[in-house]
């Protein structure tokens, strides 16, 4: 069960374990993926974890890895998952199946917004493309409507592989593995919610 109480809410919720590695790290990538995108109007990204070590700071080697990428995540401070949170966000976004039925189990009424990761991205990119321009916040309610429909209606897209694996414990190139699969991973989302970087903008975002 999901703890009660207020905390800080954003449109869109990434969500791992103890919050420490894979959740800030694909928040950085997100956020850097959306500021390219929608500057200064992009929505805000936030973490916790499931069972989220309160007040940690990201592991030196998550740190590390997304510095090699141009991200700063070491300001990140860990905090569990609240109710609210779920019940604020328009998207919440597991980095592995475990933690997306997590939360169906703990709040079925918010099953519609909730996904894997990857489980989103290849819903996303299985719809039309997305359409430049509007609010963005109902920009992204509209995309997390049509990927849950496409859901609902029986897409597959690939059970066996949903997860990012929790590099928790393992050297530091695993570490580096799993930024850069988040990398990819964060700016497939973004284009699938928003479209991509405008013609003119990627080459200056490249490398950082």
């Amino acid at each position: 069960m999901l703890d009660s109480g207020s905390g800080p809410m954003a449109p869109i919720l990434l969500i791992c374990t103890g919050n420490v590695c894979r959740s800030p790290l694909a928040r950085g990538f997100l956020e850097a993926a959306l500021r390219a995108r929608l500057g200064d109007a992009a929505p805000a990204v936030g973490s916790a974890g499931t069972a989220g070590w309160e007040g940690s700071g990201a592991v030196p080697e998550a740190i590390a890895a997304a510095e090699e990428l141009g991200v700063d995540i070491s300001g990140h401070r860990a905090r569990r998952l609240l109710t609210n949170d779920v019940e604020e966000a328009d998207l919440v976004v597991g980095m592995a199946a475990e933690h997306r039925e997590t939360v169906v189990r703990a709040m079925p009424g918010m099953a519609g917004k909730v996904f894997a990761l990857k489980e989103l991205v290849r819903l996303l990119e299985a719809l039309p493309e997305a359409a430049p321009g509007g609010d963005p916040r109902r920009r992204l309610r509209s995309r997390v409507s049509a990927a849950d429909q496409l859901r609902r209606n029986g897409s597959e897209g690939d059970p066996n592989d949903e997860d990012v694996v929790d590099p928790l414990g393992q050297p530091s190139q695993s570490f580096r593995a799993i930024a850069w699969e988040l990398r990819d991973w964060c700016d497939r989302l973004a284009d699938g919610l928003f479209g991509r970087v405008p013609a003119g903008v990627a080459g200056e975002t490249e490398g950082g």
